[in-house]
């Protein structure tokens, strides 16, 4: 990559401080857009949609990327056409692929004790419990920091989440009663989850993804779970225990209702609790 194009990238990433963007998709969209001049082996300001659109192809027919990294690649793309070159993208003429309407995978709650049980190291089942009984996501856990458990409200305050939103949801009190116990031995100084070798380092993606795939395997669970796995199964356990879904949403930092709502295709809620309005009224 040549001098300018650093400057290109550099202007972009400037302009995308300035729209606040979080760190985590400025680092994205600056790595899918190295990749993406790599790939076709011009500089940035020379693509065109030709140029785009095989970079796509490849991706999906030969690496087998998923419809989020080619939105993601899009979006980047844009942003550096529209923001940083001033060019209009109705030109290029680039339509997002069709998204994949694939439902969550669930554990039942079986499953999940199950899961929890198996994980005898008392800082992973922290992580587990925290996970599934507020329903965080990953980034959302390497981020929180003990002040943000609060005991008093029993509440957990997630910071910056998806979307750069502050939310609360729900704390467990058996969660609270492990978290106690972890905090005791561990002293955590910034996050509440650090890293063994450095004091003061948040646990990386990779870290806390073995650490799910790792009880799984010991738990002698044969479904495919992954760390996601745990937010979907608080959803969705939630549903079948009653709970509205607009008040699921909030817990969850949903903008909208549908995307809450999937979860409502894989829920086991019982008919026999359903009963038509006009049986309660004295006719």
């Amino acid at each position: 990559m040549d001098h300018q194009n650093f400057s290109y990238l550099d202007l972009l990433c400037k302009e995308m401080q300035i729209r606040n963007y979080s760190p985590r998709t400025i680092k994205t969209y600056l790595k899918l857009l190295k990749a993406m001049e790599i790939s076709v082996d011009k500089q940035l300001s020379e693509l065109t949609e030709t140029d785009i659109k095989t970079h796509l192809h490849k991706s999906i027919t030969e690496r087998n990327l998923s419809v989020s990294f080619v939105n993601q690649t899009i979006s980047a793309f844009k942003l550096l056409q529209t923001s940083v070159f001033s060019r209009d993208w109705q030109g290029f003429k680039i339509q997002r692929p069709r998204r994949e309407k694939k439902l969550p995978l669930v554990l039942s709650e079986d499953e999940v004790q199950r899961l929890i049980s198996a994980c005898t190291n008392l800082k992973h089942r922290a992580i587990l419990m925290l996970t599934y009984s507020s329903g965080l996501r990953r980034m959302e856990v390497s981020q929180i920091k003990p002040k943000d458990i609060d005991s008093e409200r029993m509440q957990v305050k997630v910071r910056q989440g998806k979307g750069k939103k502050d939310r609360y949801t729900i704390l467990s009190k058996r969660t609270l009663e492990v978290l106690r116990e972890y905090y005791k031995i561990y002293r955590p100084q910034e996050y509440l989850f650090e890293t063994q070798m450095q004091k003061g380092k948040q646990l990386a993606d990779t870290t806390l993804e073995c650490i799910v795939k790792k009880a799984v395997k010991k738990a002698g669970l044969k479904k495919n779970a992954s760390f996601h796995t745990l937010r979907h199964s608080f959803a969705t356990h939630l549903l079948e225990h009653g709970v509205n879904i607009r008040y699921i949403q909030q817990l969850l930092g949903h903008n909208s209702i549908k995307t809450t709502a999937i979860y409502l295709h894989v829920a086991r809620i019982q008919d026999i609790a359903i009963t038509s309005p006009l049986d309660s009224m004295d006719l």
